[in-house]
């Protein structure tokens, strides 16, 4: 496994960890991939109070040496709130300390600095090691690490991959610039890759895996990977494809090849721009709204194994 700074903080963190989000909390296969992950070298592993499925993670975690990502919802972001989350998902999770805690969206509704001097206070109880935030724009970091007194932004997480690529217009420069590490959601499209849902980059990414011996989905986390300061946490709720996975580290896309992806007509993320951002800043009641709709999907009987994203 290739491994990188997370920020500026010195500690190391592997190019790939592996996402938890739609993974039912009651799977077996899930804690076995999670698993297979960490022994892998993606000992990553990210998961958030709103995906309510912290209670899963921790017993895949248990006795590891994982380093574990969770989120606090928008509805939580007062002060006491905050805290009252963290303690919520440090017992959920069967830890002592979460090593990175983000901010899952932003708020409009909430000071951020209220927030940010509460997330500082968790650093300084040692209930969290690192601060970051997620889905946050340049002018939100601006401001959230303008909030911070002792701690700085670590990491931004933020959706990316051979399909979705507007963080190169600004946002990746920026972070890279910063130090502040970049974490590639959804870096398959949401189970877009391999499925030719959009032709052009598919032809290329199937051509430069036959030219590397590599599968389409290996290229295209290679992709993200081989940009300085990004990192990607790839769902996988199997083995097969954990190791799949896996293998998209320990080799590089050659410059010209990277190029030719990066050339490739991309979108924009529905999910962090126009109105749906909008929704889930100035709404923060929605996470709630979330929460609850992920603990009754867990719970409904007959549902499908989660695949890749």
């Amino acid at each position: 496994m290739e491994y990188m700074e997370l920020g500026r903080t010195g500690e190391r963190i592997p190019k790939l960890g592996i996402g938890t989000w739609k993974m039912p909390n009651d799977s077996k296969e899930c804690i076995s991939a999670i698993r297979t992950a960490i022994s892998s070298g993606m000992t990553l592993v990210d998961t958030a109070e709103m995906y309510a499925n912290e209670e899963m993670v921790g017993s895949a975690i248990h006795g590891s040496e994982a380093f574990v990502v969770t989120k606090v919802s928008p509805h939580h972001f007062h002060a006491h709130d905050v805290a009252k989350a963290c303690d919520a998902s440090l017992k959920r999770l069967g830890i002592k300390s979460i090593d990175l805690y983000l901010l899952h969206w932003p708020s409009a509704s909430i000071p951020i600095s209220e927030t940010m001097r509460a997330m500082e206070g968790l650093v300084r109880a040692g209930k969290v090691r690192h601060i970051g935030v997620s889905n946050f724009s340049v002018e939100e970091m601006l401001e959230a690490q303008a909030a911070l007194k002792r701690e700085e932004i670590a990491a931004n997480q933020v959706e990316y991959s051979a399909y979705v690529r507007s963080i190169e217009k600004g946002m990746l420069e920026f972070c890279q610039r910063e130090r502040i590490t970049v974490m590639a959601y959804s870096p398959l499209a949401r189970g877009s890759i391999p499925n030719a849902a959009k032709r052009r980059v598919q032809e290329v990414l199937d051509r430069l895996a036959l030219a590397h011996k590599k599968t389409p989905v290996q290229v295209a986390l290679n992709y993200l990977i081989s940009h300085k300061g990004v990192m990607a946490i790839p769902k996988a709720a199997s083995r097969a494809h954990v190791l799949e996975d896996a293998g998209a580290a320990g080799w590089h896309l050659s410059p010209k090849e990277m190029l030719e992806i990066g050339s490739l007509g991309g979108q924009q993320s529905p999910m962090v721009h126009g109105a749906v951002k909008w929704l889930a800043k100035n709404m923060s009641a929605w996470s709630s709204v979330m929460e609850k709709i992920e603990k009754v999907r867990h719970a409904a009987p007959n549902r499908r194994s989660p695949g890749k994203d």
